[in-house]
C-alpha cells in the first residue's frame, strides 16, 4: 500500500499504511465547491477580466485547500516493523521520525463517532523520550493496529528481560 522505507537486517514490516481516506474528504468537497462557485460566478458576468480574476482566486484556493492536503496525504506513511515505528512525510522536503520499539512504553487509541463509522482513529504512542507521545491521526483499522503493536511490544519486552541462561 504505502512506500516501505529501507529496513535493517532481520527487520520485517508488520504494518505499512498511510492515513485513512477520511483525511482527504474535506479537500475533495472543497475542490468540487470551489470549481462550482467559480463556474457559477463566471457565467453571471460576461467580462474577461472578471473571469480571469475568479479563476486565479479559484486556482489559489484549490492549490491551498485541495492539492496541498492531497499531496500531504499521499506522501505521509506510517510503518511498524519488528524493530521500530517509522513515520515519513513530505514530497519535496522529506521528514521522518523513527522510534525504536524498546523505547515505547504505552500505545493507546482514540476513536470518535465518525471515526468508528469509517473504521479509523488516532494512535497515541508514548515513548521514553522528552517528546512524551506521538499522535498518528486517522489510522485505518486503528484498534487492530494497536493490538498488533501491543503484541509486538509484549514479545520485545519479554525477550529484553531474558538472559542467555534462560
Amino acid at each position: 500500500m504505502a512506500h516501505t522505507p529501507k529496513l535493517t537486517d532481520g527487520e520485517d514490516v508488520i504494518v505499512d499504511t498511510r492515513t485513512h481516506w477520511k483525511a482527504i474528504l474535506w479537500p475533495a468537497i472543497l475542490l468540487v465547491v470551489t470549481v462550482a462557485v467559480a463556474v457559477y460566478l463566471t457565467t453571471l458576468v460576461d467580462n474577461t477580466y472578471f473571469t480571469w480574476v475568479v479563476w486565479i482566486i479559484a486556482l489559489v484556493a484549490l492549490v491551498w485547500w485541495s492539492i496541498k492536503p492531497f499531496l500531504e496525504w499521499l506522501t505521509a506513511t506510517y510503518t511498524i516493523t519488528t524493530k521500530r515505528l517509522i513515520t515519513r512525510e513530505g514530497l519535496i522536503a522529506r521528514r521522518g521520525h523513527d522510534i525504536p520499539l524498546l523505547r515505547i512504553s504505552d500505545v493507546a487509541y482514540d476513536m470518535g463517532p465518525i471515526d468508528r463509522l469509517l473504521g479509523c482513529g488516532t494512535l497515541v504512542i508514548s515513548d521514553a523520550s522528552t517528546h512524551g507521545s506521538v499522535k498518528l491521526h486517522d489510522i485505518p483499522d486503528v484498534e487492530h493496529v494497536q493490538h498488533q503493536l501491543m503484541d509486538l511490544l509484549g514479545g520485545i519486552h519479554r525477550d529484553s528481560g531474558r538472559t542467555d541462561d534462560a
